[in-house]
């Protein structure tokens, strides 16, 4: 039977993820610790490593995987700038992922991000626990009729610009690969024109701080920035010095260029030593959730069912469908 070494155990993880592997013939093994060049010496005696989004897949942790007799990496997420692909192709470890689980839960988080800012819903949460009904600060705006410019419109991307289209906003769209279904224009239109930018890319050299300070220079005063892919497409230094000079109206971001250190753990009894995180969430207009876009019960099932069927199919016939290449 095929081992698996599963680093990053969530306890949300568990139910499905032991449905999965009983169902595909697979022996899995929950280990508590980030996968990282310390803690991959817990992967000997495995076949398979099985990583999660923000684990420290580099050069010397794969070498340790190789050294251990690792055959296959098997990322759950459709995510992988976490990991060495240049360091794993020359090592030989084939490296396998979840190209597409629920782009729908992902997208609807988005949205859900952005109505709670245009309505101010997480402010008026906290008044009405502490009885204060005022309205006062609570003015929001509506969503239809504003401009909506959409970076990406892959499988997440182009679920969120319907959504935004069903609220009568007017989409406008951005993206190397285009289809029929939207209207294209350029990222600088994108940038001057849009009341609302939601980022729906993945992260590579060429998006990398696709925000950034010049980016945000080129945007109207009073514009909303959504971010559910992930962090290192804003330049956080220069998101935080436009929304202290009030030319960004607010942020809602589920995603943190150093989030590797901060989210999916209990850091609530200790001190925050990020200052430009702690930084950012001080402001009120900005709502930061901690990469839970994807955590719905379909998402799960689906990121759990796939992943053993990649490790299954490698090993029954040599075969990656859902193989990762740099």
């Amino acid at each position: 039977m095929v081992k698996v070494a599963f680093f990053q155990t969530h306890k949300y993880e568990l139910e499905y993820f032991t449905k999965a592997s009983d169902e595909a013939g697979v022996e899995i093994s929950f280990l508590e610790p980030r996968l990282t060049s310390q803690t991959a010496v817990m992967s000997k005696g495995y076949d398979v490593v099985c990583s999660f989004a923000n684990d420290s897949v580099d050069r010397d942790t794969l070498v340790a995987l190789k050294n251990n007799g690792i055959k296959l990496l098997a990322l759950r997420s459709a995510g992988f700038n976490h990991v060495d692909m240049q360091a794993a192709v020359e090592l030989e470890i084939p490296v396998v992922r979840v190209p597409s689980y629920s782009p729908h839960s992902i997208a609807e988080h988005a949205v859900c991000l952005l109505l709670a800012l245009s309505r101010r819903i997480h402010k008026a949460h906290m008044r009405t626990q502490s009885h204060n009904f005022s309205l006062d600060g609570l003015v929001g705006f509506n969503l239809h009729g504003k401009k909506v410019g959409v970076i990406g419109t892959g499988k997440i991307g182009a679920v969120f610009a319907n959504i935004m289209k069903g609220f009568g906003s007017e989409v406008m769209a951005y993206d190397i690969d285009q289809n029929e279904e939207f209207n294209y224009v350029s990222l600088d239109k994108i940038l001057k024109e849009s009341d609302i930018i939601s980022l729906h890319v993945p992260l590579n050299p060429k998006t990398h701080h696709i925000l950034n300070r010049e980016s945000f220079k080129k945007m109207k005063k009073g514009v909303y920035i959504i971010n559910t892919s992930r962090g290192g497409l804003i330049d956080t230094k220069a998101l935080i010095d436009s929304l202290k000079s009030e030319h960004i109206a607010g942020a809602g971001l589920d995603v943190y260029e150093e989030e590797e250190n901060l989210f999916f753990q209990d850091l609530s009894e200790e001190i925050l030593m990020d200052d430009l995180f702690a930084r950012l969430i001080s402001f009120p207009n900005v709502l930061v959730t901690s990469h839970q876009a994807f955590l719905t019960s379909e998402a799960l099932n689906q990121i759990a069912v796939v992943t053993m069927e990649n490790i299954k199919t490698y090993f029954s016939t040599g075969e990656m469908p859902n193989q990762v290449l740099p």
